[in-house]
């Protein structure tokens, strides 16, 4: 059994601390607490807890293994919210409520399941009206307990596990999310919970997932200090249903939650506080195990990309080319005679500037080599070769 981590206790248990009900603001809330990973400072925000929260108590580094375990989940879909007493399921005023949380304390030690009882909103003419009952990981749904059928609903349903009632049970499909919003309970819950129902709400129509996933404020579900809490309800890959608590959530991370748990069957590990069916330690067991199989993946990953990058390169004609390794015999053959090829291609082109390189050279030491004599001589040879041209030219014409 689990060691009790919720600050509160949830509606099955009976302790009763004292909590502040007064109304507050969102600009009163943000005065008075600080960012997600900092301490509240006001004891009012706490709602009077015996228990002081710190800042090493707060914050993302302590979500995983902080749900208490249970293996069944119950909720009663009872009006709004804003109506809620602080303890609804205690308030002389609100009967179906608190007669069915009573039938399921007396019953408790004779139940095969570790039931946890919540209420959430309920609104006539919907999925969730006034007076269902939704039961997980069953995914069925009672319509319109009364308090007449408490006794006998607790005891054939939740006890001896009989699903045939007068009112018999209709299948859930889709994603159920349930996110605190007892404002009279926790105050905090009263301001981040119905900014969240609503940015679920508006991610929801605007990925057409309207027929899919349900959104349903809740009352107090424990661990106030991982407010806003979002507890997400549905099949996995393998057909299970999950119960999968989620804490420290904000607005940004409504889309992430859509996108990666409720459509892509991916666990959001840095949000994630628990799961239905698991005790605390096996939570943070299995957070464990998946963190460290994530991190062997995307090391496999990384080593079939390089392998993939492999390659051997030459130069050719002035260009780079890369071969990459798994060419075949055939290919590896062209590819070194290619590179033969080129390399006599270079060697030759080397060779022939070699040559004119050492003609030129010859040349240039020839004329340094060349006497101011050997001027005046060729000078005097070609001068003397003149004059005997033109005598022979004249003499020709004399006669």
């Amino acid at each position: 059994m689990g060691s009790g981590r919720y600050l509160e206790d949830p509606l099955t248990f009976t302790r009763n601390p004292p909590y502040s009900s007064s109304p507050i603001t969102e600009s009163s809330f943000l005065e008075e607490s600080i960012s997600r990973s900092g301490s509240y400072e006001s004891e009012s925000l706490r709602g009077g807890d015996a228990e002081s929260i710190s800042d090493a108590d707060f914050g993302l580094e302590r979500l995983s293994g902080t749900v208490q375990f249970y293996e069944r989940h119950v909720f009663l879909c009872y009006k709004k919210p804003s109506v809620w007493p602080v303890r609804i399921e205690a308030s002389e005023f609100d009967r179906l409520p608190r007669l069915l949380s009573s039938a399921v304390s007396a019953r408790k030690s004779s139940m095969t399941k570790e039931t946890l009882l919540t209420i959430c909103e309920g609104h006539d003419g919907t999925e969730t009206s006034n007076e269902d009952v939704l039961i997980f990981p069953d995914m069925i749904r009672y319509r319109r307990l009364t308090h007449f059928d408490v006794d006998t609903f607790v005891e054939e349903v939740l006890v001896k596990g009989v699903e045939s009632l007068p009112g018999n049970p209709e299948s859930l499909s889709g994603s159920y999310v349930f996110i605190c919003c007892h404002g009279s309970r926790d105050r905090r819950c009263g301001v981040c919970g119905p900014s969240l129902v609503s940015r679920f709400r508006e991610e929801i129509e605007l990925c057409g997932l309207g027929d899919e996933v349900s959104i349903s404020p809740c009352s107090h579900i424990g661990g106030h200090r991982y407010t806003g809490d979002v507890i997400i309800y549905g099949l996995n890959i393998n057909q299970n249903v999950t119960g999968h608590w989620y804490g420290c959530v904000i607005l940004e991370d409504v889309p992430l939650l859509l996108e990666q748990h409720i459509n892509n069957g991916v666990i959001v590990d840095r949000l994630w506080r628990g799961e239905m069916g698991l005790l605390e330690e096996d939570q943070k067991k299995t957070q464990e195990q998946r963190l460290q199989l994530n991190s062997v993946e995307i090391s496999n990953r990384e080593v079939t990309q390089e392998s993939d990058n492999d390659c051997i390169c030459f130069q050719q004609n002035g260009n780079s080319n890369c071969l990459g390794e798994n060419h075949t015999e055939k290919n590896t053959s062209e590819r070194v005679t290619s590179v033969k090829n080129a390399s006599f291609r270079i060697s030759s082109s080397e060779n022939v500037s070699s040559c004119g390189f050492k003609v030129c050279a010859a040349m240039s030491m020839w004329l340094e080599n060349w006497e101011k004599e050997d001027t005046y001589a060729a000078l005097a040879v070609a001068c003397a070769a003149a004059s005997v041209a033109i005598a022979y030219n004249c003499y020709k014409q004399l006669k």
